[in-house]
């Protein structure tokens, strides 16, 4: 109880003191960083998520050609989710000839999420419909009006049944998963089903249960559901229904976890800066108390148990703080969002709470540490300072305390490694390089006078305190230039990954004789020839010496990809936006050796390796050769790409079909009208659906991550204010001295100029070296996006830094030097 009374006691006449107010402001914005990130990003990525299940109209599809087991839709309605069931086959219709169409039959709740968009003409716009058709009718593609030449309003022989065309189908939430559609689609109700007589115990039809809802219980269910799964039967989320949108999402969520990384690291640096302050503060103070007769251990406790409760009384204001920041911020963007966010959950707030004491024990008790080493004699001896504690023992505290948070709060743990190297290796080049840059200030100053050496060998003199200054500010300052790289280069490069005039159509199924009719075409409607690229479809049946079995791979998508036919290509040069990260791609002279390229992440999935020998069925013919590189692919480009390819020489030989993209404006969309009745057989696909749920990812990614770096902004200030308080008590001691011996004030705030100037240039200059180097790898390593230098950078960290705190510096440390010399040496 004696432990715990002077623990509350000490720690009631510190914060009325204002002795920890600098840690105490530290940990709170650490910790509001931390909560009001974890609130944002749940509710923001829940949001993206809810976006990427606009595009299977749905948040998790169960997908078989066989019946599903009613247990799936059982154990979906018990845990209160919504579901809706689809049949897809394809058949023939009748009109003036027979038509194979792709049938898809919808129930009343399709979809789950997005909307349906239809025509009531062929030149009328889109309208938004939340369900599909009535009983007895039928929505088309305007495709299948001009094949058969028929009218809205006229009837289709469907099997047995006869059903009206009520409106043509413009777009579908999940019309993307059937990317490369030959035939025309039609939708109806799937009431009508039955009476067509289409659908046997033999027919091919692809079933498909649509389920919706809360993300905990799809969590659940998507958890118990992929125990279930077999060859036969796949499961779909939202975030991997296409490449495209996937990709997207992956950029948002790791440049949301690096801006939470960034603030951490900041406000970590200012808490052990603070530490290191209330440290010299506190010496005294336990003096005192080992005068009176406390033992070090208690002294000990004493301190962890004040520390304790000043965590924790600070972590809930940071939480507060937090919590408030986000719903302000929520209520003030509701308009610019444009979408119902969901509720918050208080997952945020508990780790919130131990982010904040997990932070403060790894950086702020090993500085305190030093203070059970205080001696007695300390109160009557002040030239004896603070004892000094095992530089390896605070570095270790302190890196496990950061490796811990870094790879708890990275959500991912190749992210969470990069990082901590990084971080890690950053720190020990910048500590590295300050004192070097301290020892060559100790050389220059026997070589200056006056008021320049006065300030310069400030830094030597007190060289342990400089490092930690010089780091610290380096750390606050590139943290302020990584929120001008990331927030202007890397945020801008995203956002021209999709950038206007992006294709916005697909044209597919072009035969060879339609190749140069299409191209005059085009030419003549004003559009630019697009590129053609061949596309012949395979099966993969051997990798190496192993046959490709759906059954051989545990993971759903492995099962999925290894049971579906590939969509290859060929050609001499790889495409513009697709970059070889392994092995070479082959040269025009070895093009008769049959090689194939593939997409990396598909070969991590399907466990490719470079050099292994491919084998596809193309046509009842056998083609094998082996993988001679490995691709990164755009996929938010929105070209035309392909998962493999293969030299020309492999396939060139082979029947393959055509396929291109290109841009049409909204005035525009005539041509397509006009291509679709020229050309018959070739297959539009309009995704400018597709790319606005992209660009909304990224516009709100951008936003997001803006928001989340003005914490990172205020933690760089608060790391360079700790940084200046730092070594005030040090400051205020030599400075009676030198008045003492006649030094005046115009000298010595002269000399505080020059020291804190050339502390400026000097973490300015560390920090717009790492700043450049660290934006270089976050935009190739981590996110695949361009990088360019910016010169600016350098001029704003070096000379805005040295202005900046020479000013800050000189203006802090100015009361020290209006006080009486007496009265600084007693410590008044």
């Amino acid at each position: 109880m004696t432990t715990w009374r002077l623990t509350l006691r000490l720690l009631r006449r510190d914060w009325r003191s204002g002795e920890l107010s600098v840690l105490a402001a530290a940990l709170v914005l650490t910790v509001a960083a931390i909560t009001a990130v974890g609130f944002f990003t749940d509710r923001v990525e829940a949001t993206l998520h809810r976006q990427g299940s606009e595009l299977i109209a749905a948040d998790l599809v169960l997908e078989s050609a066989r019946p599903l087991a009613e247990t799936f839709a059982a154990r979906a309605q018990a845990q209160g989710l919504r579901i809706a069931q689809t049949l897809e086959f394809r058949s023939v219709v009748q009109g003036e000839r027979p038509q194979l169409v792709l049938m898809k039959a919808v129930d009343a709740a399709y979809p789950l999420r997005g909307q349906l968009r239809i025509r009531s003409a062929l030149d009328a716009s889109d309208q938004a419909v939340a369900a599909g058709p009535p009983v007895g009718e039928v929505w088309v593609e305007s495709r299948l009006l001009r094949l058969l030449n028929i009218r809205i309003g006229e009837s289709l022989n469907i099997g047995a049944t006869r059903l009206r065309i009520g409106a043509i189908l413009s777009a579908e939430p999940d019309q993307s998963r059937a990317f490369f559609n030959i035939a025309p689609r039609v939708l109806m109700n799937r009431a009508d089903l039955d009476a067509t007589g289409l659908i046997g115990p033999v027919s091919r039809v692809t079933q498909r249960l649509l389920i919706a809802g809360a993300v905990s219980e799809i969590d659940t269910y998507r958890a118990w559901a992929s125990t279930q799964l077999n060859a036969a039967l796949t499961l779909t989320a939202a975030r991997d229904a296409r490449p495209e949108f996937s990709a997207a999402l992956e950029r948002a969520s790791r440049f949301l976890h690096l801006a939470t990384l960034v603030t951490l690291l900041v406000a970590g640096a200012a808490i052990a800066l603070a530490s290191q302050r209330l440290v010299e503060r506190q010496t005294d103070t336990v003096a005192v108390m080992r005068c009176l007769g406390a033992p070090r251990h208690l002294v000990l406790r004493v301190l962890i148990g004040r520390l304790v409760l000043f965590g924790l009384a600070a972590s809930l204001l940071g939480c507060l703080v937090g919590w408030l920041g986000q719903a302000g911020l929520f209520a003030a963007l509701d308009d610019w969002i444009g979408v119902e966010l969901p509720p918050a959950s208080p997952a945020p707030l508990l780790v919130g709470l131990a982010t904040g004491l997990i932070a403060l024990l790894g950086f702020a008790v090993p500085p305190l540490l030093q203070l059970a080493q205080v001696t007695p004699l300390r109160a009557l001896r002040r030239d004896l300072g603070t004892p000094r504690l095992s530089a390896a023992l605070t570095l270790s505290a302190a890196g496990a305390a950061l490796a811990l948070l870094i790879l708890w709060q990275a959500h991912d743990l190749e992210l969470g490694l990069k990082l901590l190297g990084g971080v890690l290796a950053t720190l020990l080049a910048l500590i590295g390089s300050v004192l070097l840059l301290v020892q060559f200030a100790g050389r220059l100053t026997g070589r200056v006078r006056g008021v320049w050496r006065l300030g310069l060998a400030a830094l030597t003199r007190r060289s342990a305190t400089a490092v930690l200054q010089i780091s610290g500010f380096g750390i606050g300052i590139l943290a302020l230039l990584l929120l001008a790289v990331v927030r202007v280069d890397l945020l801008e490069a995203w956002r021209e990954t999709v950038p206007e005039g992006a294709p916005n159509y697909f044209l597919t199924t072009i035969q060879p004789a339609d190749v140069a009719p299409l191209q005059a075409f085009l030419s003549e409607a004003g559009i630019a020839a697009p590129l053609l690229y061949p596309m012949i479809t395979a099966r993969l049946t051997q990798i190496g010496d192993r046959a490709v079995e759906p059954s051989a791979y545990p993971n759903p998508r492995a099962a999925r990809l290894a049971s579906r036919e590939f969509n290859l290509s060929y050609g001499a040069e790889p495409q513009a936006d697709n970059r070889i990260v392994a092995g070479t791609w082959w040269s025009e002279g070895a093009e008769a050796a049959p090689q194939f390229s593939v997409e990396r992440g598909i070969a991590e999935t399907l466990g490719m390796q470079l050099g292994e020998t491919l084998t596809f069925s193309v046509a009842g013919r056998t083609v094998t050769g082996p993988i001679t590189s490995l691709r990164e692919v755009r996929w938010d480009s929105f070209n035309v790409n392909f998962f493999v390819v293969a030299s020309p020489a492999l396939l060139q030989q082979e029947a393959a079909s055509y396929i291109t993209s290109l841009y049409l404006p909204a005035a525009r969309e005539g041509v397509i009208a006009e291509l679709n009745r020229r050309f018959p057989s070739v297959a539009t696909l309009d995704v400018e659906a597709l790319i606005d749920q992209v660009r909304a990812v990224i516009e709100r990614g951008v936003m997001a991550v803006e928001y989340v770096f003005l914490f990172t902004l205020a933690a760089g200030l608060l790391v360079m204010y700790a940084g200046l308080q730092a070594s005030l008590e040090q400051r205020r001691r030599e400075h009676g001295i030198l008045r003492t011996l006649g030094a005046g004030r115009r000298t010595l705030l002269t000399s505080l100029a020059v020291e804190f100037t050339a502390v400026g240039v000097l973490a300015g200059l560390l920090a717009s070296v790492f700043a450049e180097a660290t934006g270089w790898l976050l935009a190739t390593q981590l996110f695949e996006l361009d990088f360019q230098l910016n010169p600016a950078l350098w001029l704003i960290g070096v000379l805005g830094s040295g202005v900046v705190i020479g000013l800050a510096g000189t203006v802090a440390t100015y009361p020290l030097l209006i006080h009486p010399p007496l009265r600084e040496l007693r410590g008044g």
